[in-house]
């Protein structure tokens, strides 16, 4: 594979998560500061995997299965005219929230909270919504959650075993709980029945316009090609009644292809430069071999590991 190559896929593939500031430029501030989940943590090894880009298109087609959650999406969202904004947005949050330092994680947790309390409406059945209602946070918390994990296990670089799945559960319910968001299962069984079984689910406008939307999402073509593999790969691990639900088909070879599509990214990305910039911080050992990114900022000039006395230059 050509270098130039490389870069093109690299840039087609982590184009679409730049449209803000970088959540966490300011976390070597923050020298030893583990944040909620921490060195060693599941939650810093499943979601700095490129899994995570499947577990996020899943996220996203199964919350639109509730129609008071779409309803909030269709009428406060710009995601139609804004799609690539929406979607930095949400990577931000789940990228400060998972691997910032305390202040930065709370800062985040804060600005969501922030801009839910303005989103209040009637959905098209009658029902009202208020986006900061802990039942709605948690529908959307649940379901990440849920959805970051089927994916790891589906796609994910390292098998997890129930006790590492579980811990990972427990990690993202303690944000989860930061965020308001009530009931929160803290175990992968649970969750998954919890998401799976979930009574309030049913088809709306709402539903049906954001499944066509990321069925064909207004990506460039080579960011297309990539991205379908992906989303087979998503809809491969939705559980069949919210599938049928979805009005979605599962095709014949659609887990092939996201794993396809997960091994090339992988080859092209390595994990998250941002998990290498959390472990810097926080003075712990960085893998060899595993990050093929830049970090996403420099290193200060004469900055400390705060465990290992020793300097980290680019």
């Amino acid at each position: 594979m050509g270098e130039s190559w490389r870069t093109r896929v690299r840039a087609s593939a982590t184009g679409p998560f730049g449209h803000i500031e970088y959540p966490l430029r300011h976390t070597l501030d923050f020298p030893g500061d583990p944040g909620v989940c921490g060195p060693g943590s599941a939650s810093w090894s499943v979601i700095s995997d490129v899994a995570a880009f499947v577990g996020g298109i899943r996220a996203l087609l199964i919350q639109s299965a509730h129609p008071e959650v779409v309803a909030g999406v269709a009428d406060h969202s710009r995601y139609r005219v804004d799609p690539l904004g929406r979607l930095s947005r949400t990577s931000a949050y789940v990228t400060a929230t998972t691997f910032g330092a305390c202040p930065e994680v709370e800062r985040a947790v804060e600005a969501v909270r922030g801009a839910h309390d303005r989103v209040e409406g009637t959905s098209h059945r009658g029902r009202s919504y208020s986006a900061a209602a802990p039942d709605l946070s948690a529908w959307v918390h649940n379901v990440l959650t849920d959805s970051f994990l089927a994916a790891h296990r589906a796609f994910g670089a390292a098998g997890l075993t129930s006790a590492d799945a579980d811990r990972f559960v427990r990690e993202q319910a303690r944000i989860g709980r930061m965020l308001g968001a009530e009931p929160v299962p803290e175990e992968a069984a649970s969750l998954s029945r919890w998401v799976g079984d979930h009574p309030d689910l049913a088809p709306s406008p709402g539903m049906r316009a954001a499944v066509d939307f990321l069925a064909d999402p207004p990506f460039d073509r080579v960011q297309k090609v990539g991205y379908r593999l992906l989303y087979l790969g998503a809809v491969s691990t939705i559980p069949g009644r919210i599938r049928h639900l979805l009005g979605i088909r599962l095709r014949r070879g659609s887990r092939t292809a996201g794993a396809a599509g997960v091994r090339l990214l992988r080859s092209v990305l390595g994990f998250s430069p941002t998990w290498n910039l959390a472990l810097i911080r926080t003075g712990s050992p960085v893998p060899e071999g595993v990050f093929r990114q830049p970090l996403p900022v420099d290193i200060p000039p004469g900055w400390q590991s705060p465990d290992r006395g020793d300097e980290f230059h680019r």
